[in-house]
């Protein structure tokens, strides 16, 4: 998979898996690395399927209707590819913590929907549901940042509870917060995460 790695001063710290948005690349989510922890080192990827030239990690049938099949096996295409990550670049597979905004947050939470040791932690911007009727792993203890929109026009306030919840019920320990941006990644949300991450993560 297309991607850029850069080696942070701390190798204890979280590695962070950065997963953009639709019509994003690997480059988008740098700052947001450098706000969350900026000593760790960050492995960021560029989604490999295109929607009208734009990249983007599954494809989907319409506007909020994901490509159920394919998502399954991009999901795994991308659980793989950390696992050759970390062997080509050195760093500790059981030390991921993702962070994803909109198409990215979702392949992220399908990450934790179907693997129990995917991520240690993930930073969820404007995440929906992945996948319904899906059996979940074991979550406990796994930390988890969810940015939300109250007027989100993809993503109802409605959808990130549900979100909220089923990883709860999986045993996740999540939160949420709410602004009233719509979909984008707002600075101060991102500052919220920031504080999140190092509450959740301490050094």
């Amino acid at each position: 998979m297309r991607h850029l790695f850069q080696a942070g001063p701390d190798a204890n710290a979280p590695v962070l898996l950065l997963l953009h948005g639709t019509g994003g690349t690997e480059h988008d989510l740098l700052p947001l690395a450098q706000l969350l922890s900026p000593s760790s080192s960050v492995l960021s990827v560029r989604g490999s399927v295109l929607e009208n030239g734009m990249p983007r990690f599954f494809r989907r049938l319409a506007e909020g209707v994901f490509d159920e099949a394919d998502l399954k096996f991009r999901t795994k295409e991308l659980y793989d590819f950390i696992a050759e990550a970390s062997e080509q670049y050195g760093f500790d597979r059981s030390n991921v913590v993702a962070a994803g905004y909109s198409n990215g947050a979702n392949i992220a939470g399908s990450l934790l929907f179907h693997y129990a040791d995917a991520l240690r932690g993930a930073v969820l911007h404007h995440p929906m549901v992945p996948l319904r009727g899906q059996a979940l792993p074991d979550l406990t203890n796994v930390p988890v940042f969810i940015a939300a929109g109250t007027n989100d026009p993809i993503c109802s306030a409605s959808e990130s509870e549900e979100l909220t919840s089923l990883l709860q019920g999986a045993g996740a320990s999540v939160s949420i917060y709410w602004e009233n941006n719509g979909h984008r990644l707002s600075s101060s949300e991102a500052h919220r995460a920031a504080e999140w991450f190092r509450t959740a993560f301490p050094s």
